[in-house]
Formats: C-alpha cells, sequence, structure tokens
C-alpha cells in the first residue's frame, strides 16, 4: 500500500501528533462521476510525487509556503473502512491526536463528527463545498451530512464556505439553523482578507473541524471532482484560508470528493496533495 514519504514508519497514535487516514469508500455517494474510492491512494502518491524533489540520490522535501513540517510527528494510518472508522476516530481524538481523513465520499464526514462528538460534545464546523449537504428530505447519503450530523454540530459556530449549488430546502435548513453561508460572490465583493477575518471569527472559542471538499474550488483549479461546479474559490484563497482557520486550531479535518478518472494531467490530485502538506504545516502540537 502507499504511503506517505512524510509520515514516519514504526510509531504508534501515542507517539504521533498527526494522523493520516484514507477511506476508499463511495457508498453513499449518487454523483454520476464514480471512483473517489480511489482517491487516498492517488493523493498519496501525488504527495510523493509533486511533495519531493529528486537530485543526486537524495530526495529533498518542498516546504511549504507557511509553517513548517519539520517538528511535526505523522503517522499513515493506512486506510480502513466505514464501520473501522469511529472507533479510529473517537481513540485520536481522546489521545487529543488529531485526525486527517482522506475520502472517500463526503459522508465520511458525518461518521467523523459523531466519533468526535461522543468524545467532545458539540464542535464547530468550518465546511468547504460547493453544496451545502444540508439535504433533509433524504438521509445517510453524501448530500445530508449536516442533517445526518445535526447533535454534534453548533450550527451559529460553523460555516458553509464556497457555497453556490444549493437545493431550496439546504438553503431553508441553513438559515433556520443559523448557519452562515460565504459564497464565491463575497469572496468578490468583501476579498479574501476580510472573508478570513469572519472565518477566524467562527473559528475562535469552540473546538472547530473542518472539512474540505474539493469542488469548493472552481473546476479550472480542480476538474478531478464527482460533482464539479462552476464559479468557485480559487486554489490559493482556499488554502490561506484554511492556513488561518488552523492557526486557531483544529481538532482534526478532512478532505474528500476527488475523482481521480476525471482529473487532467493530476492537477487535482497534486492540490489535494499541497492542501494537506499546508494544513500540516499550520497546525500547533501540543506534547
Amino acid at each position: 500500500m502507499v504511503r506517505f514519504l512524510r509520515s514516519i514508519r514504526d510509531t504508534s497514535i501515542s507517539e504521533a501528533d498527526i494522523i493520516l487516514i484514507g477511506v476508499p469508500d463511495e457508498s453513499k455517494s449518487l454523483a454520476k462521476r464514480k471512483g473517489t474510492n480511489r482517491a487516498p491512494d492517488i493523493i498519496r502518491s501525488a504527495s510523493n510525487d509533486s511533495e519531493f524533489f529528486e537530485r543526486d540520490e537524495k530526495t529533498i522535501p518542498v516546504s511549504p509556503m507557511r509553517g513548517s513540517l519539520d517538528d511535526k510527528r505523522i503517522l499513515d494510518a493506512g486506510n480502513v473502512t466505514r464501520e473501522q472508522l469511529p472507533q479510529l476516530i473517537a481513540d485520536i481524538v481522546s489521545a487529543k491526536k488529531i485526525p486527517i481523513i482522506i475520502g472517500g465520499d463526503h459522508s465520511i464526514t458525518t461518521i467523523a463528527l459523531r466519533a468526535i462528538g461522543g468524545v467532545l460534545g458539540k464542535i464547530g464546523l468550518l465546511y468547504f463545498d460547493a453544496h451545502p449537504d444540508f439535504v433533509s428530505s433524504m438521509r445517510n447519503y453524501y448530500g445530508s451530512v449536516l442533517t445526518d450530523s445535526a447533535q454534534y454540530i453548533e450550527y451559529k459556530k460553523s460555516m458553509l464556505i464556497g457555497t453556490r449549488a444549493a437545493e431550496p430546502e439546504e438553503l431553508e435548513n441553513a438559515q433556520n439553523a443559523g448557519l452562515e453561508i460565504v459564497s464565491p460572490l463575497d469572496f468578490i465583493e468583501l476579498g479574501v482578507l476580510k472573508i478570513a477575518d469572519k472565518v477566524v471569527a467562527k473559528a475562535t472559542g469552540l473546538k472547530k473541524y473542518i472539512s474540505i471538499d474539493l469542488d469548493c474550488i472552481d473546476p479550472a483549479f480542480a476538474p478531478g471532482v464527482s460533482l464539479p461546479s462552476a464559479g468557485g474559490l480559487s486554489s490559493i484563497d482556499l488554502i490561506y484560508l484554511l492556513k488561518r482557520a488552523i492557526d486557531c486550531g483544529v481538532i482534526g479535518l478532512d478532505l474528500v470528493e476527488l475523482s481521480p478518472d476525471f482529473d487532467f494531467n493530476h492537477t487535482t490530485a497534486n492540490l489535494a496533495a499541497r492542501i494537506i502538506s499546508e494544513c500540516i504545516a499550520s497546525i500547533k502540537v501540543h506534547r
């Protein structure tokens, strides 16, 4: 199996700071584009190819734009099933470590939120997605994450970011819950710095989980997603927002919905790899 080169071999959850977990599952997806079940290993391979240089028989890691990777103990726990994920996440969070989950379809976020909520209670959620995933007329699939996880989300301390392809019932559910939505048009009107300030304000005070659906990014930057939607965020705006949010502290994050068969020259996979590296670089570890 493919492993992240940045990870440490022969270590344990208790010795690690950050635990990477692949969930190669798309059983709750209704997307016409398939293949997200292959994404975890594709992203690992992309990281190992695009995040390192080869010179004079040496493997030289690429440095992050901001932050550091040198002082982080990263464990690649490999791939797990949906059924194995809840206990693993509960164990990681109980040990005060940070899980980074790589999907797979977006329904794995429901599993993560329930597992974390069972340990910590209600948490804040920063949800980067073209779609709100707040359907309530259907349950237990990738479009009902916020409904299925309602018991564990503090909606008024949460935010939907990059949203631009919502069903009417999702907008109604978000309004009723007091969940703030930041669309790509808001980025144009306010600018990324003011949006970042809004994100930081939401990220302060309550334990936060970050979920990244790659379709929050415009298809020009991320063509290889399962449900692309035009008019999205730029890749660097997303990375900047993530780093600002993580600076305020994070209890876990996930990255989902890469559809490798529709990726062009590994553009989306390489971007996913960079997102993970930059997120890790901004995580503050406490031993």
